[in-house]
Order: C-alpha cells, then sequence, then structure tokens
C-alpha cells in the first residue's frame, strides 16, 4: 500500500461546517504589511529626490552590484539580439509559436472607436488611443519567466503603444539570456537590470535615464506589490497579483494522474499557491490524492508542492455538478478546469473565473505558455471584478461630443435645469448661451 506523503484539507458541501471551513481555505487577499509599506515609501522618496543617484545606490545594495553610473544599468538592443541567438533553436522555435498564438488572440481584443448620430444630428462617439509609454516588470530571483515577458508585451504592442520598457532585477549582475531573448522576441523597446520597489519608482516618475510610463504591468514580491500601490494613480498599474491558484471541477471520469498535475501546476510556484479539486464522486478523490502521492516524487519542487498543497489545497466533496459550480463562483478561481464531459454546458453555470480550460485535454499549463489567452489574471477572488490582462488595458478612451445647433436648444434647456438645482450657475449659464 502507497504510504501517503502529502497532507490535503478535505472539505464535504454537506457539512454543517462547510460555509465556514470554504470561507477560512479563501481568506487569502493579498494585504499591505505596514512595515513593508514603510520601506517601499522611503525607497519612492529617495527615487522621487535623487533620481539616478538613489537608483545606484539602492540596485547596488539589494542586487549585489557595484554600479557606477545609472547608464550601466541598460541593457542595448544587441545584447538583447545576441541573447536571442544564442538560446538552443528548440526553445527558440517554441517561444515563436507561442507569440504568434498570443499576438494573434491579442488582435482580437483590439478595441476600435465608434461613432452615432441622435435625432438632433448630434455625433457621440468615442476615441480609442494607445498609450505613450509601458513599463514591464519582470521578476528576477532563481526562475526564469520568459512566458510572462511575452504575455505582458505582446498585448501592449498590438495596441500600439510607443515605447515599452522592462525592468530586470540582474542579481550579481546576471540576467537570465531566455528572458532578454524573449524580450527580443516581443519587441521590447528598452530594457534596464533594476528591480523591487526602486524600479516601480523609477517607472513611474521617471529619472534622467529612466523615462516615466503611462503604466506598470508585470508580477513582483512584496515589495513591488507595495510600490504599484503607492505609485497608483501617478501612472496605471495592472493589478495587485496574489498567489497562484487553481480549482479543477471534475466529474470522475478524467484519468486521476492528469489531474493530480494539474494541481501540481501550480502549487509548484510556491508555498502559498492555492490547489482545489471539485467532485461529486468521493471514489474520485481518493484516485486523485492517490495519484498526487505517487507523482510527488516526478517533481523537483517536491518540498514547495507539499507545502502548498498541505497549507492551501483541498479536495471537495460535493452533491452534483451543479453545485460544484456554485462552489466554484464563490471561489471565483485564477484558473478554472472543466474537466467533465459537457463543459460547454457546464460553462453556462461559471460567472467567476479569471481563465476557463474547457474538457479532459486542457490543462491550465497550455495556458500559461502557448494557447493564445493571457496568463495575467485575477487572483483572490478578484475575477468578481477585473478580467485577464489584455490588450485594452493599453488602450485609453475618449468621449466624443459633436452638438449642432439644433441639438443644443434642446440640450441647453437640460443641462441649465440640472446645473440650477445643483447651484453651479456658471455651468447653467454656458449651456444657456448655446440655446
Amino acid at each position: 500500500m502507497l504510504e501517503n506523503v502529502l497532507e490535503i484539507g478535505r472539505l464535504d458541501s454537506r457539512a454543517a461546517d462547510f460555509d465556514a471551513k470554504l470561507g477560512a481555505l479563501l481568506d487569502r487577499a493579498p494585504e499591505a504589511d505596514p512595515k513593508v509599506t514603510a520601506v517601499v515609501a522611503d525607497i519612492i522618496a529617495a527615487i522621487r529626490a535623487r533620481g539616478d543617484e538613489a537608483l545606484v545606490e539602492y540596485t547596488n545594495r539589494f542586487d549585489r552590484r557595484s554600479v557606477a553610473s545609472a547608464a550601466e544599468l541598460e541593457i542595448p538592443k544587441a545584447a538583447r539580439e545576441a541573447a536571442w541567438h544564442s538560446l538552443d533553436p528548440k526553445l527558440k522555435a517554441a517561444l515563436e509559436a507561442a507569440a504568434e498564438r498570443i499576438r494573434a488572440y491579442a488582435q482580437h481584443q483590439k478595441l476600435e472607436g465608434w461613432e452615432f448620430t441622435d435625432a438632433d444630428g448630434n455625433r457621440l462617439g468615442q476615441k480609442v488611443t494607445p498609450m505613450d509609454r509601458a513599463g514591464l516588470y519582470v521578476p528576477g530571483g532563481k526562475a526564469a519567466y520568459p512566458s510572462s515577458v511575452l504575455m505582458n508585451a505582446i498585448p501592449a504592442k498590438v495596441a500600439g503603444v510607443g515605447e515599452l520598457v522592462m525592468v530586470v532585477p540582474a542579481g550579481d549582475g546576471v540576467v537570465n539570456p531566455v528572458v532578454l531573448g524573449a524580450a527580443h522576441l516581443a519587441g521590447v523597446d528598452r530594457v534596464f537590470t533594476i528591480g523591487g520597489a526602486q524600479a516601480v519608482a523609477a517607472l513611474a516618475y521617471g529619472t534622467r535615464t529612466i523615462p516615466a510610463v503611462d503604466k506598470i504591468v508585470g508580477p513582483g514580491n512584496a515589495y513591488v506589490a507595495a510600490a504599484k500601490r503607492l505609485v497608483f494613480g501617478k501612472v496605471g498599474i495592472d493589478s495587485i497579483a496574489g498567489p497562484s491558484e487553481i480549482v479543477v471541477i471534475g466529474d470522475g471520469l478524467t484519468d486521476p494522474r492528469w489531474i493530480a498535475m494539474d494541481l501540481f501546476s501550480q502549487a509548484e510556484h510556491d508555498e502559498v499557491a492555492q490547489s482545489i479539486l471539485i467532485c461529486p464522486d468521493a471514489a474520485y478523490l481518493d484516485a486523485v490524492f492517490s495519484a498526487m502521492n505517487a507523482r510527488l516524487a516526478e517533481l523537483p519542487r517536491a518540498d514547495i508542492v507539499r507545502q502548498s498543497i498541505a497549507g492551501r489545497g483541498a479536495l471537495i466533496l460535493v452533491r452534483d455538478l451543479n453545485e460544484a459550480a456554485a462552489v466554484s463562483n464563490r471561489i471565483a478561481p485564477e484558473h478554472l478546469e472543466l474537466s467533465v464531459a459537457d463543459p460547454r454546458k457546464l460553462l453556462e453555470s461559471i460567472q467567476h473565473a479569471g481563465a476557463v480550460f474547457l474538457g479532459r485535454h486542457t490543462p491550465e499549463a497550455f495556458g500559461d505558455y502557448c494557447a493564445g489567452p493571457n496568463h495575467v489574471l485575477p487572483t483572490s477572488r478578484a475575477a468578481r471584478f477585473s478580467n485577464p490582462l489584455g490588450v485594452y488595458e493599453f488602450q485609453k478612451r475618449s468621449s466624443l461630443i459633436e452638438i449642432t445647433p439644433q441639438g443644443a436648444k434642446r440640450l441647453a434647456g437640460i443641462a441649465g435645469t440640472i446645473a440650477d438645482a445643483e447651484g453651479l450657475q456658471a455651468h447653467a449659464a454656458s449651456a444657456r448661451d448655446r440655446g
């Protein structure tokens, strides 16, 4: 008999304490740590006051470097191109295929302007324009994430952003060549080897060397997240992302080994990632758990997976698939797999999810790399009110209003009356002047 090497929470929707247990499981919204926020506020203030000088100081301190000037922080285009050409041909082909699919999907997301004419001949509409400059934060550290470069950069390029500036920390002065190669492939315009709160501050406020941007996208650690919170308003941001998460709704007929690895695919990100399986078949939940124990040894990051599953994972027994959908909607997961016989039918009951993967042959991993839709998704139940990253995040909408003399006569009375009610006489007079 296989000895269980994993621990995982088990919930039953029939139990009296189910709602309380599910609520505790989902209590994971990212919150600002006051100590981290205080440190980050000081860093931002220093960047605003001393610009490049402070940026160099923080880079040398936190990334163990000995940079003399901010000019040394930029990686030239030729170096990025060289990094691309140095990659293994198989990896280059995979990145090119992924980029092509991401770009093709993004093309469908482009917002277009529109106008209409009302009964008085007034023309009303909307103009869509791209942002002038966007900043892309790419994490450094032990892992390299070329997929994040593609997912963040390509929609910005499809939107028509004038300049895309990427920042990536270079611990000990080293940047992974795969990340640089992906930046070249995606058409990133400038790359700087800076990270942390100081990089976010530099992008938001600008220095002599780092150009100020209009929006900052991309994931980072707690200090990066705190910095994005503090600079929001000066610039736009994509989101404050929490730990990765996946929910799988199963009907008990998919190979348990497949589902085990699907759950692991998110658990291996970090110790606080969340993996949940919902199913009306108790025996199947046991089968998946057995498969998880059997396949854990396949993973180099088994220790991280074990901690993630024990701390945040769950197997949830429900009455039927309709209840499974209701539980999933309460979770509002970042990734949702519908591993059932008729996923399109079940999809009709799904209201909240960052991305939905339909059918037994659609693992979340395809979405992370090459399916086409963006892998930057709302976490921590934010799928209830926010969206995946897309081209529309890099486009702005301006309202268009053109009133005819006939229309002005009609609108003058309406606007004037409402302005009077609000006590704003200049508004009222301005409107009535046209009537």
